[in-house]
């Protein structure tokens, strides 16, 4: 069962529309090559037209791509409902367009040029319009894979249908649509703000209501007003250059350090023998004589004039025999207790 419908959703892709190219066709090469059409997209226009006769004002194919429907604010509704019949089934949203130029112009533009006469032509999008207001909605055909644009322009009333009927996800968008541009849905129930206090004046979404937080504080990113992140890091790049080109002209003082540091580490061999000597004395011969002879260079590798010998002291010299002997003999003693 599950391969029959992977491969009925194969075919319905693959018949989405006529995609012959003038490679498969023995056209002579001087003929324009016709545009791939796109029956399947023409099918919905020809249902749609089928439905609501003249509440189909205008539509926009681009083939292989997409669809616009321009419908009557009469016939919003019903429009809705016919392609609701025919598979589209998957509400997107729906909002509305104010086509006005706005009379502040480009909040992005440079304050300190002088600024070109602001045109006031109303030029609609795909589909045309004859009016500034325009509602739309995206609906999606989610079994054949495509969706398709529908629009009616508003009235002077700025009222038009609710699609609660057809779309219960509608209900929200149809709130923000009237709270952003002051357009009205006959048959809401609960047409209420969703972000602004119920005492706010005026539609943020209007061409014509000033932002006067760009009035006083332009467009973020204007080059002549805030620099450029590569402007303010050009001074920090030089000073990284110099610190990079600094050990090639003199020698860090820090090179002679690990020479300090090694010393104390090579005195302290001897010393780590030492230690072990003295663990080991219990078990050593009580007359051996390495230890005085080991500590003599210690006291030949001092300078005369740094240690100056009393003569009045009853102290023997350095090299009296009998200083050698004195030690020993202390460690024979502390060997035999």
């Amino acid at each position: 069962m599950k391969v029959s419908i992977a491969s009925r959703s194969w075919w319905v892709v693959a018949r989405l529309s006529d995609t012959t190219t003038p490679a498969d066709t023995d056209t002579d090469a001087e003929t324009p090559a016709a545009l791939p059409g796109d029956g399947l997209r023409e099918g919905v226009i020809d249902r749609l037209r089928a439905d609501i006769g003249d509440g189909l004002v205008d539509t926009h194919l681009m083939p292989q791509t997409d669809l616009w429907l321009r419908v009557s604010a009469e016939s919003w509704l019903a429009a809705g409902a016919s392609l609701k019949a025919q598979g589209f089934e998957y509400f997107c949203f729906l909002s509305a367009i104010d086509w006005l130029p706005s009379p502040y112009g480009k909040g992005e533009d440079d304050p300190t040029v002088e600024k070109a006469p602001l045109s006031t032509e109303v030029k609609q999008g795909y589909a045309g319009g004859d009016t500034r207001f325009q509602v739309f909605a995206r609906l999606t055909d989610i079994d054949r894979h495509f969706g398709v644009t529908i629009k009616a322009d508003v009235p002077d009333s700025l009222s038009m249908a609710t699609w609660i009927p057809l779309f219960a996800g509608a209900n929200w968008h149809e709130r923000e649509t009237h709270e952003m541009f002051g357009i009205t849905f006959d048959g809401h129930p609960d047409m209420r703000n969703l972000y602004l206090p119920g005492e706010f004046e005026g539609f943020p979404l209007r061409k014509d209501f000033p932002l006067l937080s760009r009035m006083v504080k332009p467009w973020p990113g204007i080059v002549d007003v805030e620099p450029m992140p590569a402007v303010e890091g050009a001074d920090d790049d030089e000073a990284a250059a110099a610190v990079e080109a600094a050990p090639a002209d003199s020698t860090p003082a820090d090179d002679a350090e690990p020479v300090q540091d090694a010393a104390p580490a090579e005195d302290a061999a001897p010393a780590e023998v030492a230690a072990l000597a003295e663990d080991a004395t219990p078990d050593a011969p009580v007359d051996e004589a390495a230890p005085a002879e080991e500590a003599a260079p210690a006291e030949e590798a001092a300078p005369a004039d740094e240690a100056p010998v009393d003569e009045t002291a009853d102290a023997p010299p350095a090299d009296d025999p009998a200083a050698a002997d004195a030690p020993a003999a202390d460690d024979t003693e502390g060997a035999g207790s």
